[in-house]
């Protein structure tokens, strides 16, 4: 007669005789089922355990490729800020000196036209007159396409932005009280800056 211990299992109305020997193998399978299950959960948290750690920089290496970074933004901006000083000096100095190049190339043609007038032999002097007469017209001209305009003067409110008066003139009237009785000098405005005050002389 066996040793082994027997154990009934009873399945609903129907009875099954187990050995010991079933049991043990079936507890024996049951428990490396869970082994593998404890060993694939382990592998699992080993491998996010190493992809977490991989993810993760070192702060004191993260500190120092921020520092690298802000350091060569730093030397760029120096350098680009030392070439644009260099640029506008060189474009400042070129200003200062052919500033008046537009200006001079302007007035080329009327003194062109003075050279003519001065060369010119006749002595006739209504001739003369309508000759310079052209010459000025053609320089004023010239004057307001630079932007210089005249500072009108006739029958205007005495205004201490465009007049300088040199002179009161007293009994003229209470409707000359204030105004531009006389322009003794022309200003000019450049652009609409006054670029010098028109001399008057106005009524007291």
């Amino acid at each position: 007669m066996s040793n082994e211990k027997e154990i009934k299992i009873e399945d609903g109305n129907k009875e099954e005789t187990v050995s010991n020997e079933d049991v043990e193998v079936v507890e024996n399978a049951e428990d490396a089922e869970n082994k593998d299950d404890v060993k694939v959960a382990d592998d699992q948290e080993e491998t996010e355990s190493a992809d977490s750690s991989a993810e993760e920089k070192d702060p004191l290496e993260a500190l120092q490729e921020e520092n690298a970074k802000l350091r060569d933004q730093l030397l760029r901006t120096i350098a680009e800020f030392d070439n644009y000083k260099k640029r506008t000096l060189k474009e400042k100095t070129e200003l200062i000196l052919n500033g008046g190049e537009k200006t001079i190339t302007a007035v080329l043609p009327v003194l062109d036209d003075f050279e003519r007038a001065i060369a010119d032999k006749n002595e006739d002097a209504a001739a003369i007159k309508e000759g310079m007469e052209l010459i000025f017209h053609k320089f004023v001209k010239t004057l307001e396409g630079l932007g210089v305009k005249k500072i009108d003067t006739d029958n205007a409110d005495f205004d201490v932005d465009f007049h300088e008066a040199i002179a009161m003139v007293p009994g003229m009237g209470d409707d000359k009280k204030g105004k531009v009785i006389d322009c003794v000098q022309t200003g000019y405005t450049l652009n609409d800056k006054v670029i010098r005050h028109a001399k008057v002389a106005v009524g007291q």
